[in-house]
């Protein structure tokens, strides 16, 4: 299904921030309900919750945005780190009248909400960090995924991005199981994104936080909302064991791991799980959500 199928009923539009410029959304459901704000990976964009969004949205009030320097956001030349990102994350809320949400990030998206959970905790209600980055690398195998990926990183950002160079990086998201899902369509919306000149420029920038991950690692014992970790076995860097150790210093806590073929992307791959989760932990009641543990 296209894209632009997928998220039909939803509005894109851009709001206006303090200090970030123009910020690209999308948005559906009640406003005034409950809403859950869902963020993207590094060199990522809003797209990457197309299959969220509507299927959320009769349940709650969601946003997906483009951080600053992604996707159609404005792109100032700034210094790209999760404490910016989570600034920008509050000054999105403030010009939406949003005073307190839900937060559901993957991979850069849940390392910002990690840290704006831990500076504004009177502003989040729940936090699903899914295949959230800013945990310790422990393993040979995560040491090697990062080098991978900066590797496929230099090769958009070093030089033009090709069809060939984005398609690796996107694929490098995905189970190997769940390659069909780089669609062309896909593939062009990136690329398109990625060839746009003022991307080009910030995005050596953006590339360089991959460097300096262990700067920012999650203040966990510092997150008092109640806290999933939405993993999966084949997870990049970060693995399931990993997961679980940091699960183990957030004191309301709990893991899930998804049953469906996923690799980074799980709310991409298999989208229907992701949303039935993402409803039971941000709905009213989470007493029967059990930690489920893999076969």
């Amino acid at each position: 299904m296209s894209l632009w199928l997928d998220m039909l009923g939803t509005e894109i539009r851009f709001i206006q921030t303090k200090n970030f410029g123009r910020i690209r959304i999308a948005e559906a459901g009640k406003k005034g309900g409950t809403p859950i704000i869902f963020q993207h990976g590094i060199n990522g964009h809003l797209e990457a919750y197309a299959k969220n969004l509507m299927a959320l949205s009769q349940q709650f009030h969601v946003i997906a945005f483009d951080y600053v320097g992604h996707g159609l956001s404005d792109k100032p030349i700034i210094e790209f780190t999760p404490p910016v990102f989570a600034e920008q994350l509050g000054e999105l809320m403030d010009a939406l009248g949003i005073e307190r949400a839900h937060l559901s990030g993957e991979s850069l998206g849940g390392w910002v909400s990690a840290f704006f959970a831990a500076k504004y905790p009177q502003r989040v209600d729940k936090l699903m960090l899914n295949t959230a980055a800013g945990l310790p690398v422990v393993s040979e195998k995560g040491k090697a995924d990062l080098q991978n990926l900066m590797a496929l990183n230099e090769r958009n950002v070093g030089n033009a991005p090709t069809e060939a160079s984005v398609r690796a990086r996107i694929e490098w998201l995905m189970h190997e199981r769940n390659q069909h899902l780089v669609s062309d369509e896909l593939l062009g919306l990136r690329l398109g994104i990625y060839l746009r000149p003022e991307t080009r420029v910030v995005a050596p920038l953006i590339n360089a936080l991959i460097g300096r991950h262990d700067e920012f690692l999650i203040p966990l014992e510092r997150l008092t909302c109640p806290t999933l970790f939405l993993w999966t076995l084949d997870n990049p860097i970060h693995d399931l064991a990993c997961a679980r150790a940091a699960a183990t210093q957030v004191a309301d806590s709990r893991v899930y791991v998804m049953q469906g073929d996923a690799a980074h992307w799980p709310q991409y791959e298999v989208p229907d799980e992701f949303n039935a989760v993402a409803a039971e932990f941000f709905g009213e009641s989470t007493s029967s959500f059990d930690v489920i543990r893999p076969t």
